[in-house]
């Protein structure tokens, strides 16, 4: 991998708009960055969370809320993400932001929490539903979603030990696929699906509508719009930013709410309310209610490919981070290591690996166990949901912190009609990370327990630092 500042430095002799000095080159189009931001968010969730968003929410009216209410409170995160990207072009994210409004113990938990908690818990997660479909095609007895979800953490650790790479065209394709199914879904269940048996009385988890089980239903819903934050980096690489930027995110999150809520009500259609909660699989099971087992069998494919893309990404880009927490932080420095034969960062690939695995496997630990914490993909998301929120949190204050103490920096996207969008995504962060922490009491002091783990490790690792800096000045 080539330096960046290079790049970004160098007249962009294709695109319209040359690179500025020490910033990304402008040569997205608008239909490009709204592609990007698109196919990183439709998930896998998808696939999974619409069960457990109907078994928690309580009524279909009330599930239906649920999803045009995550596209509003996304749309408002992002414009605040927006903001932030283009007065700190850098790469890093949040790290930078929360660096520089908070300083440096903030930043580094940031970091600890993607290394031992949101990314290792995205893995999980994500390995979870592909287990979950891989056991409807070949089945391995109870334990299947378990060992299948083991199978694939374990192959695609080894196969970026290796220093394998997909092709951006292999990525593309597998988007594409994606989303069309997503698509073929929504259109197959609404257009030409017989509805599914009245229902004398929606059943929900609990037994009925409440504060509480909307609040947990809004995590599954928000996780499964996750990754529309990378549209503050897409933003980066907008032409003509000015005209672009509030287009791609009012674009790309149109579209998402559209599709989300379309596929939702084919769910809805096709399996019934109740149907829906209970399924473990329910994109299989409402293309099998309609095709048969062979349609189901289809639909399981598509999501276990989408799954393990997912996965190798979560791989990939996590180990990186992790890779770079070992080279500023001397505590930390056999994770940046890199292996000379292979060319990657073998520790980080498996200390990420080893922490998610263990993730994978707390549920099948035990019946009580797995009753507190949930099991499979609701354990890994309420596992990550007290960090990932807290963060979310964090990042947009940042906002306000950084316009009072940095005002001198250009800022040239400023979120509309503010301070209320900014307010809004607090907002629901600070209801979100609560919500988090009450739902699932042990799952979620697992988390926190892990993340303020972080702290003294940072205050060794400062020291650490200091007693290296007369050597290196």
């Amino acid at each position: 991998m080539g330096g960046k500042g290079g790049v970004a430095i160098a007249a962009d002799q294709n695109s319209a708009t040359p690179a500025a000095a020490g910033g990304p080159r402008r040569h997205l189009s608008l239909l490009d960055a709204m592609c990007v931001v698109v196919g990183i968010v439709i998930g896998v969730g998808i696939f999974r969370s619409p069960s457990l968003v109907a078994a928690k929410s309580g009524t279909p009216t009330l599930m239906m809320v649920a999803w045009v209410l995550g596209g509003v409170l996304c749309f408002c995160g992002a414009l605040t993400y927006t903001e932030l990207a283009s007065a700190y072009p850098r790469v890093g994210g949040e790290f930078v932001y929360l660096d520089r409004a908070f300083g440096g113990a903030v930043s580094f938990l940031f970091v600890w929490a993607r290394m031992t908690v949101i990314q290792t818990g995205a893995i999980a997660a994500t390995a979870y539903v592909f287990g979950d479909y891989m056991a409807r095609l070949a089945r391995v007895g109870d334990t299947g979603p378990l060992v299948w979800a083991l199978a694939a953490t374990a192959v695609l650790t080894i196969t970026n030990l290796a220093g394998l790479k997909t092709g951006k065209w292999t990525q593309n394709v597998l988007t594409a696929v994606k989303v069309a199914g997503v698509v073929a879904i929504a259109v197959l269940g609404l257009a030409f699906a017989p509805s599914a048996p009245a229902e004398a009385a929606p059943q929900a988890d609990g037994g009925g509508p409440s504060l509480a089980g909307f609040g947990m239903a809004m995590i599954f819903v928000l996780f499964t719009f996750g990754g529309w934050n990378e549209a503050a980096y897409v933003a980066g690489e907008l032409k003509k930013p000015k005209r672009n930027t509030l287009w791609l995110l009012v674009g790309s999150i149109a579209l998402l709410t559209v599709v989300y809520v379309a596929v939702n009500l084919a769910y809805l259609r096709v399996l019934g309310f109740e149907g829906m909660g209970k399924s473990s699989a329910v994109a299989a099971d409402a293309v099998a209610a309609v095709f048969g087992a062979g349609g189901g069998a289809a639909v399981s494919v598509l999501v276990a490919i989408s799954a393990l893309g997912a996965i190798n990404g979560c791989i990939f880009t996590g180990a990186r981070a992790i890779c770079g927490l070992g080279e500023d932080h001397p505590v930390f420095a056999p994770l940046g290591r890199w292996s000379g034969r292979f060319g990657t960062p073998a520790t980080a690939i498996l200390v990420q690996s080893a922490i998610a695995g263990v993730l994978i496997l707390l549920p099948a630990l035990g019946g009580g166990l797995s009753e507190r914490l949930g099991s499979g993909f609701e354990e890994a998301v309420t596992y990550t949901a007290p960090a990932f929120w807290a963060f979310f949190l964090l990042t947009g204050v940042a906002l306000f912190v950084l316009r009072v103490k940095e005002p001198q920096v250009e800022r040239p996207f400023r979120v509309p009609l503010y301070p209320v969008p900014v307010i809004v995504f607090c907002g629901m962060c600070a209801w979100m990370l609560y919500r988090s922490l009450d739902y699932r009491a042990l799952g979620a002091v697992v988390g926190v327990i892990v993340l303020l783990v972080g702290v003294p490790v940072y205050l060794v690792s400062r020291r650490m630092a200091r007693r290296h800096e007369p050597d290196g000045a």
